[in-house]
């Protein structure tokens, strides 16, 4: 029989989930190996600055480290960077690495992560200067484009949160930046209309022309961006910002359950008892809103590698969390809390304040679900104690700005879970 230190376990991914499994693992009191393993050669970094500020400094990603060098020494956490899982034996519990190596393990953690969606986009393969933005790469890459032509033309497809905070922050650094949406509006998807007009306006304002129903068809051989409706878009630079594909590949030769990511029990445990998985891969059931979701959030992959590291290690635990976000732009701060799909309703308030300052509250009947706070954070730490608590708000009231902006004035009842 085996002794505690002599157990395996091996992480594959070594982003915010992985990093802070195998941290967590310690802490919880795991005696064995620990083996992290990912592709990218950089010492794991913070992932969020990629499309902030990274991209308007001249700072290298490795200046902001998830972890010092000397913490994974320290910890006897053994990182293997630039290194390419290609295959999972579950039934000899074995990972197969790209140069044809194995490395066997006891209990397997996924923090597979999720890559850009690169959209069919006829002469996409063949045009100039056209990037995603994922890696400390991939920002080296775009930034080294612009360091001596601050004034290139900039187009940025997807108006989604991440192609709103590229485009924020090349305008900082000079580019002539266009972003353009295939929907009616940016973040048509996610949020509120009024969000959506909010930051359209926002970055009209700061130079940066928003156009919406554009959906790209082609990029020709002088690079200019081609829409259906026949607009023509020169471009120096190309972002693509449409979304992400969850990284499952690896898992389906394990025969692990997929459906809209790697499926975890509350525990993190997929449907291999010796394999987790945790992070923007996962599909879990959230007990607040009794639905599976899947979330790209750095929130969830830190809490979720806690829950992960608390199983592992032999304890009961369950995944129980109010998910946030958040998104800088310019000089403004949003912050989410909740989930707001289904909402069938919403409250907005709008603080007077020398900035923008309001929140847009979203309702399904009178339970609330999210909550969007624009500089605001007031109304985020006080729509995440609502939630969490399960009361119901007197929305007269809370959308009365004569009214002291305090918890105790918008509570109405108070309900039993």
């Amino acid at each position: 029989m085996k002794s505690e230190n002599e157990f395996i376990c091996v992480v594959v991914g070594a982003s915010h989930a992985g990093v802070n499994l195998a941290f967590s693992l310690r802490q919880e009191g795991w005696k064995g190996q620990i083996f992290l393993f990912d592709t990218d050669p950089e010492l794991p970094y913070h992932r969020p600055p990629l499309s902030k500020t990274y991209l308007t400094d001249n700072n290298e990603v490795s200046t902001s480290p998830l972890k010092s060098k000397e913490s994974y020494e320290r910890e006897d956490i053994v990182l293997n960077l630039g290194m390419k899982v290609t295959a999972i034996n579950s039934i000899e519990k074995s990972i197969l690495l790209e140069n044809g190596k194995q490395q066997h393990y006891d209990k397997l953690v996924l923090a597979t992560g999720a890559r850009p969606i690169i959209p069919p986009i006829k002469g996409l393969n063949t045009a100039k200067n056209v990037f995603s933005l994922r890696t400390a790469a991939d920002v080296e890459e775009i930034r080294s484009v612009l360091k001596n032509q601050p004034n290139q033309k900039v187009v940025v497809i997807g108006g989604g949160y991440i192609g709103l905070e590229i485009a924020a922050s090349l305008k900082k650094v000079g580019a002539e930046v266009t972003i353009l949406e295939r929907e009616e509006r940016i973040l048509g998807r996610i949020t509120a209309p009024e969000m959506s007009t909010f930051f359209h306006d926002l970055h009209q304002e700061n130079g940066v022309a928003v156009l919406t129903k554009k959906n790209v068809i082609s990029i020709t051989l002088n690079n200019d961006v081609v829409c259906d409706d026949g607009t023509v878009f020169p471009a120096d630079v190309i972002i693509i910002g449409v979304g992400i594909h969850v990284n499952t590949e690896l898992v389906k030769k394990a025969e692990l359950v997929i459906e809209n990511g790697i499926k975890v029990d509350p525990s993190t445990q997929t449907s291999n008892k010796d394999i987790y998985a945790i992070g923007d891969c996962t599909y879990h059931y959230n007990s607040h809103y009794k639905q599976y979701v899947r979330l790209e959030s750095v929130q969830n992959a830190v809490d979720q590698a806690k829950i992960a590291a608390a199983a592992i290690t032999g304890k009961e635990v369950v995944y129980d969390a109010i998910p946030w976000f958040w998104s800088d732009q310019y000089s403004v701060k949003l912050q989410i809390v909740g989930l707001s799909t289904g909402y069938d309703n919403i409250v907005v308030r709008t603080e007077e304040k020398e900035q923008p300052c309001f929140s847009i509250w979203y309702f399904k009947g009178n339970q609330l679900l999210a909550v969007d706070a624009i500089n605001n954070a007031k109304a985020y730490v006080f729509g995440t104690k609502f939630i969490k608590s399960n009361q119901e708000l007197n929305k007269t009231k809370l959308a009365d700005t004569s009214m002291a902006f305090k918890p105790a004035n918008f509570i109405q009842v108070e309900l039993n879970n």
